[in-house]
């Protein structure tokens, strides 16, 4: 019966994930690009602002800091998509779990060495960079 009932489900509804990928909301003032829900991206991350700031740095060559209403401010102009990239980009790095795509991770050190340790499959992965 519950096959059945499965079976009669709309397809939208069957593929749907739990973890959806934060959209930046940004914009170019003068020669500075903020990001006004930067807040909420790393509430839907589950991470600290200086592991993200600090690879935002990088990979912008640019200063990255947060202003005191909690957003963030990038030294150069940078539009939506590639601020949405570079997040993107992050997320596979840095949250989802390489061997189960979840984003039940958290960022360890063990013996020195930068991991990534899934708690939903409970791989632990080393990570390069930062």
């Amino acid at each position: 019966m519950l096959g059945k009932l499965y079976g009669s489900l709309p397809e939208s509804s069957k593929k749907h994930e739990r973890f959806q990928m934060p959209v930046a909301d940004s914009f170019v003032q003068g020669n500075k690009t903020i990001v006004k829900n930067f807040s909420a991206i790393l509430k839907a991350i589950n991470r600290e602002s200086r592991h993200l700031l600090k690879f935002l740095a990088k990979e912008t060559a640019t200063s990255a800091a947060l202003d005191e209403s909690g957003r963030l401010v990038l030294s150069s102009k940078f539009g939506v998509e590639q601020v949405n990239k570079m997040i993107s980009s992050y997320i596979s790095q840095f949250v989802l779990c390489p061997e189960c795509k979840r984003p039940d991770t958290h960022v360890a050190e063990r013996q020195g060495i930068r991991v990534l340790k899934c708690e939903a499959c409970g791989a632990i992965i080393s990570v390069k960079g930062l």
